[in-house]
């Protein structure tokens, strides 16, 4: 892989950004009136995460999600490994971080909660 900027964190690893197209960049504390109710040929839409503290981001990637978009959906900022399974419950399909936070927290902390399903607590408490 060469030399680059982020990494995109996806269920089998890091990737090169493949995105190649329109896409739509919102904060994540952009209020649900503000989102477009028509979302044309953007084929991705990237949450920005300003803080890993900052949990907007996911209930906005729900709601886009329950708004209709079926495109790409990307959470992009500071998020950390155990923040994963929670990002894809949202209905996030990747995650951008920073080659710097890709070096100190490596793949294999991103692949052990890559099977977001089983880190859903609410499968445990139905069971």
């Amino acid at each position: 892989m060469t030399e680059q900027s982020s990494v995109i964190v996806r269920d089998d690893g890091f990737h090169a950004d493949d995105h190649s197209g329109p896409a739509l960049t919102v904060a994540a504390d952009t209020r649900p009136a503000d989102l477009p109710r028509a979302f044309g040929d953007v084929g991705l839409i990237v949450v920005e995460f300003p803080v890993f503290s900052d949990g907007r981001g996911f209930t906005l990637g729900q709601m886009l999600r329950q708004l209709g978009y079926g495109g790409r959906l990307r959470a992009r900022g500071n998020l950390i490994p155990d923040q994963y399974a929670m990002a894809r419950r949202s209905g996030f399909d990747e995650v951008e971080i920073s080659a710097e936070r890709a070096a100190r927290q490596p793949e294999a902390d991103w692949l052990r909660r890559a099977d977001w399903r089983a880190h859903d607590y609410r499968s445990r408490v139905r069971a």
